[in-house]
């Protein structure tokens, strides 16, 4: 029988300020680990997903899309969320004429006959822009910190953004075609998943139920101590300032990162069930939380 508290479990996580602030209370022993020891593995999320699919590690964040494929293999945990709530990944390009394009019928056909960069095919941006736009789009994989480098360079002709981008592809003089967060809230009314963190089925009930208590008061305490927490978080800020990090952290660490709470397991369950019905994933059935 493996004894969890001796072994060292692996906590993947991206190196995104959201994330350095929910985990920066556990990376800094900021509260009790009740002897469990834990190695950060941060790589992007695309890559997380890949090892999620293998089960090579014990906790992980992952996106939502890649949740539809791992529920033999891996729990949600209620805690660690990131929820765009009328806000989420978005299309631009450096061609102004998109930014005043009149209805999403319209943007659909712009879109479609274009390139456009996505940040992995697991990701929960790729199934909200296969939602959107059905799965045909042109699209080539780009690593989500090089997309507006594609763009630039004419590699491709639009990029779906993700992450603190969202805040800076203005200043950059990129043009917003369409947020797939805004439209996935005015047709549903719920925010668009985009990622949460999952454990591995073949650790114990009591010790994800201890591991999961771990991860909420990590969080907690990040929230309670915000100006510590998003100082942590600045190593991981590619560029921005502390005003704009933390604007972004605010963005996809809040209540509902504590608990998903029924909006949130109704957002997850309305987001896999379209793409489910579009053939886009496999039927999930009821989802299971590690409560």
């Amino acid at each position: 029988m493996t004894d969890w508290k001796s072994t060292t479990l692996t906590l993947g996580h991206s190196p995104d300020p959201d994330d350095a602030f929910m985990f920066y209370a556990m990376a800094e022993g900021r509260i009790d680990l009740r002897g469990y020891r834990f190695e950060h593995i941060l790589q992007d999320i695309q890559t997380l997903n890949e090892r999620a699919m293998r089960g090579e590690l014990h906790i992980t964040a992952v996106s939502i899309h890649a949740l539809a494929h791992l529920l033999d293999r891996y729990i949600p945990l209620p805690s660690g969320a990131s929820m765009g709530d009328g806000y989420g990944p978005m299309f631009v390009t450096l061609d102004p004429a998109a930014a005043v394009l009149p209805d999403d019928d319209a943007r659909r056909e712009w879109l479609r006959a274009r390139r456009i960069a996505i940040p992995g095919k697991m990701t929960s941006a790729y199934l909200a822009a296969q939602i959107y736009l059905g799965e045909d789009f042109r699209h080539i994989v780009v690593p989500f910190d090089r997309i507006f480098e594609a763009v630039s360079e004419g590699t491709v002709d639009v990029g779906l953004i993700i992450h603190e981008g969202q805040l800076t592809y203005a200043r950059d003089g990129f043009h917003l075609v369409r947020d797939l967060g805004a439209w996935w809230k005015s047709e549903t009314g719920l925010p668009l998943p985009l990622g949460g963190n999952v454990v591995r089925r073949d650790i114990p009930a009591a010790v994800r139920s201890e591991l999961s208590d771990i991860l909420r008061e990590s969080i907690r305490h990040g929230l309670d101590h915000r100006g510590l927490a998003v100082g942590h978080s600045m190593a991981h800020a590619r560029g921005m300032d502390i005003p704009l990090a933390d604007a972004f952290i605010g963005m996809y660490v809040n209540d509902m990162t504590l608990d998903y709470g029924e909006t949130g397991r109704e957002a997850i369950r309305r987001f896999l069930g379209a793409a489910s019905d579009r053939g886009l994933i496999p039927p999930v059935g009821e989802i299971e939380f590690q409560d």
